[in-house]
């Protein structure tokens, strides 16, 4: 069983220890202004790194799309020059066509019409 004097210093040594914890945080100074003044600055510089580094990587994924958006592009024109060059071709064998028939009265010859040369 414990006695009144155990309580006492059961007690007693109870305030020692949140005196002693206390001592400790006055001490280390875990509390004052200035503690909390740098914790706030390096939370502030924390958070500013984690942004430059997102930054970072958001700059260099888009230069990434970019680029494949510039060779997407590029491929697209050159098509697009393929297309021109087919079109003109058509059109333009058409045209000699359609002017050797109106302008010259020209025609396409009959299969016996036609006489083969020979060149020795």
């Amino acid at each position: 069983m414990s006695t009144p004097t155990d309580k006492k210093n059961a007690g007693r040594s109870g305030a020692k220890a949140r005196q002693g914890e206390q001592a400790v945080f006055s001490w280390a100074a875990i509390f004052s202004v200035r503690t909390q003044f740098i914790l706030l600055l390096l939370l502030i510089l924390l958070a500013t790194g984690v942004s430059v580094v997102y930054t970072t990587f958001k700059n260099r994924y888009l230069l990434n799309e970019l680029q494949q958006l510039k060779n997407q592009r590029n491929e697209l024109q050159v098509q697009w020059g393929q297309l021109l060059i087919e079109q003109s071709t058509f059109s333009l064998e058409a045209r000699v066509e359609r002017k050797a028939i109106d302008e010259l009265q020209m025609k396409v010859p009959e299969f016996a019409e036609i006489v083969m040369v020979r060149y020795d």
